[in-house]
């Protein structure tokens, strides 16, 4: 009873300083995921907590159980919207991009430890997927807004890269674990089964519990719990019937996030807190479970693998994926910059240890060593090199709370709150001179803590707490009004939009005759929306740029996927 009574009071306390501590991180720039796992060392038995764990088995399947929540939480994060700019190229780089990293690091890391290239392949394809959670919190600590393009591809890359990744490296325990030094065709037969199990479960499972979810009625704590259990059974029906139980929850997530539900907004942030519970506490444990001082024997050609990763594998990895859909080349710099290391290395990295191949404890140090440099290096400079390969976007703001207004069958309005801030259309208005959008409606004024009364003359103050309900469609418009304008000198919005907005509905030639520009006779009967969708290969995004003569033109808004308004800088 004592023990157990120590283990909590230890395991509680490893939480609050962990959270705490997440504070100074976000404060310093640090990477979330690398202070969790340094307090996790600093409590084992190399650190000052001296705690022995050396619990593999209990580490695999605390790991397993979190990889799958977070998983399942990024598949409910990836919106339908992103898909038009970013599905195809993302899923190249989460198939492809994998197999490329995976190859060419297996190959390199088999020179440096001397090992078989099936073991080198191991290594590859443990530390073959990216972590999008690590890669969007440093950007919002830094205030960085990045193009929809770049954000997107990233996002459905690192939120669906992880199957095929632990694919890759279950493949190869299986392979090494039978004693064999040669892959077969089998594994191309176990691969469509594995990915079409997982796809056929994770979206006829996704469908049933949108169904489910939105014919009970229940009390509104238990929502949140039926989803994540409906996903985990996806999971592991998928894992027993032999196929990807990471694939078809990522798919569940997918489906019900981008479903209407009813207790959406619910479910949502209580996936949030478990999502980080199992990043927190798996990292923790994984920290524990590391001795540093195994480390510091595979620190050179651990750091030499790392290096190869980040500037040669990963690069290639985005140029091959990449190159049928003529991405930019800065955002490929960027996209093959920030392929982050974070939770699914290092669980991937138990899997040898529990197939009990030979130098299982090799994988695992090298694995966390890559991820711990991953981490400190790329972690430390993707807002630096978003800014200096010019990937920002003057930022939206985006509403303090959003509720969607939970009656059955109905989910076509939700709750926005807003603080006013000086500098926004709202701030020393009143509720008579403020032209509100069709379908949109001021619900409620807070000042100083109590509700104003709506009058017409009402004026709207700096710290005010003002409350709309609108349709989903009309937030961009409802972001504009409490837009404070207080972005740096870089992305203020007439230095980089430019002085002139116009239609995306205006005619090329009509603009060349305004503004003296020498339009080719091939796109002279073009709409600047049609010109520019075809000049950015259907994938066109606000802050798209290209020049026009003498003339820049700079996307500026997109509504239903088409340009609908563009900034024009004349040099």
């Amino acid at each position: 009873m004592e023990f157990w009574n120590t283990v909590i009071f230890a395991g509680a306390l490893l939480l609050v300083i962990s959270i705490v501590a997440s504070d100074f991180s976000s404060r310093m720039g640090a990477p979330l995921l690398l202070v969790f796992i340094a307090l996790g060392m600093l409590a084992g038995e190399d650190g000052p907590g001296g705690i022995r764990f050396d619990d593999f088995e209990t580490s695999y399947v605390i790991g397993t159980l979190a990889l799958a929540v977070i998983i399942f939480d990024g598949g409910m994060r990836t919106r339908r919207e992103t898909f038009r700019v970013a599905l195809w190229p993302a899923v190249s780089l989460a198939t492809l991009g994998v197999l490329v990293t995976a190859g060419l690091v297996g190959i390199f890391a088999a020179w440096v430890l001397k090992l078989h290239w099936l073991q080198g392949l191991l290594i590859g394809a443990i530390v073959g997927s990216t972590d999008a959670a690590a890669v969007f919190g440093l950007l919002r600590n830094a205030g960085t807004t990045l193009k929809e393009r770049v954000t997107s591809t990233l996002e459905i890359e690192s939120a669906s890269n992880d199957p095929m990744a632990i694919f890759l490296t279950v493949a190869l325990l299986e392979v090494l674990a039978a004693g064999g030094t040669q892959l077969h065709a089998g594994v191309l037969v176990e691969f469509a089964k594995q990915f079409g199990i997982g796809a056929l479960l994770g979206l006829g499972g996704g469908r049933l519990l949108v169904w489910l979810i939105n014919r009970l009625s229940l009390v509104s704590g238990l929502y949140p719990l039926l989803a994540v259990a409906g996903g985990l059974l996806v999971f592991a029906v998928a894992a027993q019937l032999g196929g990807s139980g990471f694939l078809a929850i990522f798919l569940a997530g997918l489906v019900l996030g981008n479903s209407q539900l009813q207790a959406a907004q619910n479910i949502l942030r209580v996936h949030d807190g478990l999502a980080w519970l199992s990043q927190l506490g798996m990292f923790l444990i994984l920290g524990l479970l590391v001795t540093p001082r195994e480390l510091l024997g595979v620190a050179l050609p651990a750091l030499a693998i790392a290096a190869f990763l980040m500037l040669v594998a990963r690069p290639a990895a985005v140029v091959a994926s990449l190159l049928p859909f003529r991405f930019p080349w800065r955002e490929q710099v960027f996209i093959g910059w920030v392929g982050l290391r974070g939770a699914v290395p290092v669980v991937l990295g138990l899997f040898p240890v529990m197939y009990g191949v030979e130098d299982a404890r090799l994988y695992f140090n090298v694995a966390f060593f890559i991820v711990l440099v991953s981490l400190v290096l790329q972690g430390w400079t993707i807002a630096p090199a978003a800014r200096l390969l010019r990937l920002e976007v003057p930022p939206s703001p985006e509403p303090l709370q959003r509720l969607t207004l939970d009656m059955p069958g109905h989910f076509e309005h939700e709750v926005l709150g807003y603080q006013v801030r000086p500098g926004s259309l709202v701030a020393a208005r009143d509720l008579a001179t403020l032209e509100l959008p069709d379908g949109m409606q001021i619900m409620a004024v807070m000042r100083d803590g109590a509700p104003q009364p709506l009058r017409p003359e009402l004026g709207f103050a700096p710290g005010d707490y003002v409350y709309v309900l609108a349709q989903p469609k009309l937030l961009p418009q409802v972001n504009k009004l409490f837009d404070p304008h207080q972005a740096p000198d870089r992305l203020e919005e007439h230095r980089y939009f430019g002085d002139f907005v116009l239609n995306g509905d205006a005619a090329l030639a009509d603009l060349g005759e305004v503004y003296g520009l020498q339009i080719p006779a091939h796109h002279s009967d073009k709409t600047l929306a049609a010109y520019l969708d075809e000049l950015f290969h259907g994938r066109v995004v606000v802050g798209d740029r290209t020049s026009l003569g003498h003339a820049v033109l700079v996307v500026r808004e997109m509504q239903d996927g088409r340009v609908s308004r563009v900034g024009l800088k004349l040099r």
